[in-house]
């Protein structure tokens, strides 16, 4: 079943064409890969995606229902979370915070109830707190769930930030370069963590500069050069495609 439909969106930024026409689909319970080199434009389509920018022309369906006109709070709440490239945690604030914070889109105790600290709200909270714990036990966190998040490697600030993001119960999880700044044995693990959040029926569309990490992991690769797709296949067929060789290594004509 296709979980996430991208129908021809383009994005413009005054004369730039950031994305042009592109269109693919994430089948649910896959791993896709959107891919090219830099300044491709991958950013700006999980910006268009999350709502953070509105797409000129197009149209992003999710789970059977159109979501360019949503804002991103309730893009969300349909069920797409991300992270980003620029880690952006509460660097002061525990581990465990952050990963409380991901709750809030679900949360049901209201304002009221949480200042006169009533029944409902207490009781949620200490079920907020088991499950974070569980999320942080998921990623290989729980040890520090007391430290400040700013204390921790930039790999493990990376696994808080897919915590986080999977405290919102997403259906779509997007992930923007999430093996950067990883050393090899962080990155074999995370890529065992995609697995096996894409295992909990929870599809994966991501953005990955490492190709070890892209080829291994991924079901399927969509590529970008100059905003435009250029290719999509399985790994295997992307690895041999010609424009995809050429969009990465140039031609020898590209030097004269």
């Amino acid at each position: 079943m296709t979980l996430l439909t991208v129908q021809r969106i383009t994005k413009t930024f005054g004369g730039l064409v950031a994305v042009n026409n592109v269109s693919f689909e994430v089948e649910s319970g896959s791993i896709v890969g959107l891919i090219g080199p830099n300044g491709a434009g991958k950013t700006t389509v999980f910006n268009v995606i999350t709502g953070i920018y509105k797409p000129d022309k197009g149209d992003i369906v999710f789970n059977g229902q159109s979501i360019v006109m949503k804002k991103p709070h309730e893009i969300v709440k349909l069920g797409i979370a991300r992270t980003f490239q620029t880690i952006r945690l509460f660097s002061q604030l525990s581990v465990l915070e952050n990963v409380l914070a991901g709750f809030h889109c679900r949360t049901k105790s209201w304002i009221f109830g949480a200042i006169l600290r009533l029944p409902g709200e207490r009781r949620e909270e200490r079920q907020k707190i088991e499950e974070a714990i569980k999320l942080l036990q998921f990623v290989g966190l729980e040890r520090y769930y007391d430290l400040p998040a700013g204390s921790l490697s930039y790999g493990n600030q990376r696994l808080l930030e897919i915590a986080r993001a999977l405290a919102t119960s997403p259906r779509l999880l997007i992930l923007d370069e999430p093996a950067g700044g990883m050393n090899e044995k962080e990155t074999a693990e995370l890529i065992e963590l995609i697995r096996r959040i894409r295992d909990h029926g929870i599809t994966i569309l991501l953005i990955e500069h490492d190709m070890n990490v892209v080829m291994d992991v991924c079901e399927k690769l969509v590529v970008l050069e100059y905003g435009s797709k250029i290719a999509e296949g399985r790994p295997e067929e992307i690895k041999n495609n010609p424009k995809v060789i050429e969009a990465y290594l140039g031609t020898d004509d590209d030097g004269a």
